[in-house]
């Protein structure tokens, strides 16, 4: 179910990212550099089962690791420390981060060959599109 999202994508376009931030408490100089940040996202899986999203930019480098439906902690780009579960919902990859008694959700889906993850904080949400690189 995963396999659609296995290989690395490049950043194509970048909506309403700002206001995500700031929904999610980010301050002005980390947003600043969120919004120059141009990421790849590379995901791959082992024999395991356990899945590897990695987000590089020229900024900096995060790396998850983890099983669909177990929960997880991370420390985000912007040095979150969440409790966080991925699970495969309508083909989709849902991740649900809690911290502080707050959650966001990012919506990672295929669609005509361009990775779409749609961020959700509240009432804010943000598209970033990404291609395939080859």
């Amino acid at each position: 179910m995963v396999d659609k999202f296995i290989g690395t994508w490049r950043i194509q376009s970048s909506e309403n990212f700002d206001e995500y931030m700031k929904a999610l408490g980010v301050g002005f100089a980390t947003r600043q550099v969120g919004n120059m940040a141009k990421p790849n996202l590379t995901f791959c899986v082992d024999d395991q089962g356990v899945i590897c999203m990695k987000s590089q930019s020229t900024f900096k480098t995060t790396e998850v690791k983890f099983k669909l439906n177990e929960e997880f902690d991370e420390t985000t780009a912007d040095d979150r420390k969440t409790k966080s579960v991925v699970c495969i919902d309508n083909g989709k990859l849902v991740q649900k981060q809690s911290w502080d008694g707050k959650e966001t959700t990012l919506e990672r889906e295929v669609i005509d060959g361009k990775l779409i993850a749609k961020c959700t904080m509240g009432k804010v949400v943000a598209v970033r599109t990404y291609v395939k690189e080859a």
